[in-house]
């Protein structure tokens, strides 16, 4: 793996899942997982708790909110227990129920799954109205199912495009710098068109293909091209009729057009050396590209296809595990995990979006006026994972069982779309593959 993968995998994955563990998920069984069931418990003695092991920053502030913590006060003890990341999703796949933790960390996207394989409890009943409350509605939407809350995160994601204010302006390009000024798409292959007849060698456009798009990188990047475009991955159950509608297919292939605008950014610093004027990626490049550009940078929205821009979001949460025998100890340390001290201290350490109302508002990057506010105002628009209307910015990426199969299937075309398919072709056979699957699960119903 290059050093530009695993920098990948250190931050940007800190918001996404894996594809290697999220295949393994695909394997579950149906809703095989013992009959647990959380047990209240007295809310005194020790407790587990699982994380994965990230980047170094952020284990010291997880294990500084668990020694603080414990010092507070002496009715619980949380004894943590870090798994390298590249292991962490498949060790909760393989653990059975009874056998993990009383508090887990995992990663969005695979909570519908856990969920349906009885491995997490509802937490709704034992961490405080106040913690709710104060979790940010975007953060809420990725780890709810059923009207019940099974995860809560101490941080968000977004997208966006950067760009190279003085490149742009060498080139004559308008830009939108706030949502309010969202760029369409024909707008946006314009701006690539006037970058390229001032670049050396036609290439203006960074999209991280270095990280492969057959990947989960390839969903969370450019399935808001399929929202912007009013369609979905699934909607009711089915791929069919809105994942390979006309307006989701021309939306593919203008995305397929920009190919040859797009540095294959083989060494992972095509925006930061200057070679491209625009790059579309997530908040955790800001601190690279700041430190890189300083005033020269700008952060941008992606283009509206119609249906008003979008971005991914969602990022790894925290739950209760499904056979703990004392979930309001575990509620206990949550309301003390998610406060605005550990909270904060965690989002300093990975430049993540706080996913929790108090720090969002306090926060130097993403309060308003700072310089990432962008991704706090489309945070702030939420369409959960169902309802995209125009209106809303922020998608949750499928919540259902059947998510490892969704991502992969949409990557999968998406890939192959960038490499020359037929966009109509490719994009309906990945509906139908969706729709086997889901058909053979018996639509991956949470029992």
């Amino acid at each position: 793996m290059s050093s530009t993968s695993r920098r990948y995998r250190r931050t940007a994955c800190t918001g996404l899942a894996l594809a290697l563990p999220l295949a393994a998920l695909a394997a579950c069984g149906g809703g095989s997982g013992t009959n647990a069931s959380a047990e209240a418990g007295s809310g005194k003695g020790t407790i587990s708790v699982w994380a994965h092991q990230g980047q170094k920053s952020e284990a010291a502030a997880l294990q500084n909110a668990v020694k603080s913590f414990n010092s507070s006060q002496s009715k619980i003890k949380v004894e943590l227990k870090l798994i390298p990341e590249s292991d962490y999703t498949k060790t909760i796949t393989t653990t059975d129920a009874s056998k993990l933790p009383d508090v887990m960390e995992f990663d969005g996207p695979t909570m519908a799954n856990f969920v349906y394989n009885k491995k997490l409890a509802p937490l709704d009943s034992y961490v405080s109205a106040k913690t709710l409350a104060n979790a940010t509605d975007a953060s809420k939407s990725q780890g709810e199912t059923g009207g019940k809350h099974y995860g809560l995160g101490m941080f968000d994601s977004g997208l966006g495009i950067y760009g190279n204010k003085k490149l742009l302006d060498a080139a004559g390009v308008k830009y939108p710098t706030s949502l309010s000024e969202d760029w369409t798409a024909d707008q946006f292959t314009a701006a690539l068109k006037a970058l390229k007849a001032k670049d050396s060698d036609g290439k203006t456009l960074d999209i991280q293909e270095n990280n492969g798009l057959a990947n989960e990188w390839g969903t969370y990047g450019f399935a808001p091209i399929v929202w912007s475009a009013g369609g979905s991955l699934i909607k009711d159950g089915k791929a069919e009729g809105a994942l390979d509608t006309p307006a989701v297919v021309s939306a593919m292939k203008t995305f397929q057009s920009w190919k040859t605008y797009v540095d294959p950014n083989t060494d992972g610093n095509a925006f930061a050396k200057g070679r491209v004027a625009l790059s579309w990626v997530g908040h955790w490049m800001y601190p690279t590209y700041s430190e890189a550009l300083g005033d020269d940078l700008v952060v941008l929205p992606l283009p509206d296809f119609g249906n008003g821009p979008k971005t991914g979001q969602g990022s790894w949460a925290w739950g209760i595990g499904a056979d703990t025998k004392n979930a309001k100890a575990a509620g206990a340390f949550m309301d003390s995990l998610l406060n605005d001290t550990n909270v904060t201290a965690m989002t300093t350490a990975n430049g993540a979006v706080p996913a929790t109302k108090t720090a969002l508002a306090a926060s130097t990057l993403y309060k308003q006026g700072g310089p990432l506010q962008l991704f706090a105002d489309q945070l702030a628009k939420p369409c959960g994972d169902s309802a995209i209307t125009k209106s809303c910015v922020a998608v949750t990426r499928p919540v259902t069982a059947g998510y490892p199969v969704v991502t992969s299937k949409f990557s999968e075309a998406l890939n192959s779309v960038y490499g020359g398919a037929d966009p109509k072709s490719a994009l309906s056979k990945a509906a139908r593959a969706i729709d086997q699957d889901f058909s053979d699960n018996a639509g991956y119903k949470i029992p």
